[in-house]
């Protein structure tokens, strides 16, 4: 029945977006009909495309870009008609962020298709063309969710090549009608410029489309946005953004290959408060395109919690904004981290506070593939920003707080990893699931080395082989995203892999377990 309902809600959104074209042409033609209101030039134009993000039980966040100084005007509805407006608000695009605008719409109703328009006007009152959206506000009772993962997108110079389909991804995740999408980080590859061509092991070539922005490595603001703006190139990124809103969170490539908050800068140094100029450009771009809500305990903040109903919490973490900034090295130096002591503290207390059946730990990278950039450094005893994760999770115990699962992307293959304290070397915590997809269009790598630190287990892993070699092309099919249905009766999770033709390539249902919290913690154990 729950896969029937949502084949009906895809229909509706069709629908309504061939009479919104449909009615944005006659309302052409209307102007046309009438030359002293025409002065098309002189109409603001959307650039890039719409998308909504951070979706609760009634609110979300609008997002667009017009193409010079003007006002964003968004209107929602239940109706796909528009007869009944529910919410109506505004918002200024101006050159200080690229003429992108974000606008929080609120007071609207809980676990419903909710269709919005957004068009921009200029300052004397001329409308340009309006373009028709969706997305589906949370539920307040126990209800079936559904919603894939992902990250990596035009990486390693696979950039847009028309003829090939463009970023398939997104057109295969669109089909599967998620209630929304997280990005797991990477969506873009500042530091990986998209050549012209590209040859293939065949000899055949990779054809990209190519923009001035995305030609160099980024160092200024206006090449960090033009990365973003290239993906907006493809019809399938407009299309999927249009109709699935979007929690995002970064990684590395939004600002270069392994940054670190004090590590990395270019020839510009460093702010007076010894802040990385460069990561200062490169954050910047990153609001300025992510359909997200302004946290106002910390300017530019991306770590939040998103809940979404009762059977889900969705924690969404920074593992890049506050490491520290030296190799993840063995060296027996405790003293590294990777979340810091203000992210953790606050993971904890939300953890704890949380209610809903379902929490969902998203993170920028995996705990338990070894990697001198993440946190796994190899077989033993936790070390250096292992530390962390152990803290963590030894506290998830001591609190009784369960029903976690941790979903990433990054490694570029997709993979299922079961940790288990009995076959760990650290064993103060209880058995977890960790899933990695990726990735959406990016050179594919081979699976990566598991230590035993938390007692991983690699239950299904796939990528490329050692014949194919590293940084695959896109073009051969191991491009990977993760779906999640959360059963509104029964609240077993399942987890599906699947990859870009939209095959399931393994998939597990996790039952619930009983809470285990007492009825307070104490606030010196958090």
């Amino acid at each position: 029945m729950a896969i029937a309902t949502r084949a009906r809600r895809g229909l509706t959104r069709r629908q309504f977006l061939i009479r919104s074209g449909s009615t944005a042409a006659l309302a052409s033609l209307g102007t046309l009909a009438k030359p002293y209101l025409s002065r098309a030039a002189d109409r603001p134009q959307l650039r890039c495309g719409i998308q909504s993000g951070d979706v609760s039980d009634d609110a979300a966040v609008i997002w667009s870009r017009a193409d010079r100084p003007a006002r964003m005007r968004v209107e929602c509805t239940a109706d796909e008609n528009f007869k009944t407006i529910l919410r109506a608000a505004s918002s200024d695009a101006l050159p200080s962020t690229d003429f992108t605008a974000n606008l929080l719409i609120d007071g609207l109703p809980p676990g419903q298709d909710i269709f919005y328009r957004v068009r921009f006007e200029s300052s004397d009152g001329l409308a340009g063309e309006a373009r028709g959206g969706h997305f589906r506000t949370a539920p307040t009772t126990r209800q079936s969710i559904s919603f894939v993962w992902s990250g990596d997108t035009v990486g390693q110079g696979w950039g847009i090549d028309p003829s090939r389909g463009g970023l398939r991804s997104y057109r295969t995740m669109l089909a599967n009608r998620p209630d929304f999408f997280i990005h797991s980080g990477d969506h873009i590859y500042a530091d990986c410029p998209v050549p012209s061509e590209l040859r293939l092991p065949d000899g055949t070539l990779w054809r990209n489309i190519v923009t001035e922005e995305k030609s160099t490595v980024a160092r200024t603001l206006a090449q960090f946005r033009g990365n973003y703006k290239y993906n907006w190139c493809d019809a399938n990124f407009r299309a999927f953004h249009a109709e699935v809103p979007m929690f995002a969170q970064w990684d590395d490539h939004e600002v270069a290959d392994d940054w670190s908050p004090i590590g990395s800068a270019d020839e510009t140094g460093y702010a007076e408060d010894g802040s990385s100029r460069l990561v200062a450009r490169a954050r910047r771009a990153f609001h300025e395109f992510m359909p997200m809500r302004a946290t106002l305990a910390q300017d530019g903040r991306v770590y939040r919690k998103i809940a979404y109903g009762p059977l889900l919490d969705v924690f969404l973490i920074d593992m890049r904004s506050y490491r520290d900034s030296t190799w993840n090295k063995g060296d027996g130096n405790s003293d590294s981290f990777v979340l810091g002591k203000a992210q953790l503290a606050w993971l904890k207390r939300e953890l704890v506070a949380s209610s809903a059946t379902w929490k969902v730990i998203a993170a920028d990278l995996p705990i338990g593939l070894v990697s001198l950039d993440a946190v796994a450094l190899g077989d033993g005893r936790p070390e250096r920003r292992e530390h962390e994760i152990a803290d963590l999770l030894s506290f998830m115990k001591r609190a009784g707080i369960r029903n976690t699962v941790w979903l990433t992307a990054d490694m570029h293959y997709t993979a299922a990893h079961h940790y288990d304290p009995n076959r760990a070397v650290f064993q103060e915590f209880e058995p977890v699931w960790e899933f990695v997809s990726g990735p959406l269009h990016a050179g594919t790598w081979s699976p990566g080395v598991l230590d035993n630190t938390f007692g991983p287990k690699a239950m299904y892993q796939k990528g490329c082989s050692a014949e194919q070699g590293d940084n695959l092309a896109p073009c051969f099919g191991l491009q990977f995203f993760g779906r999640v249905d959360i059963d509104g009766a029964t609240a077993v999770m399942t987890v599906t892999l699947k990859d870009v033709d939209n095959r399931d390539l393994w998939s597990v249902d996790i039952e619930p377990r009983p809470d285990a919290r007492p009825g307070e913690i104490m606030a010196e154990h958090i």
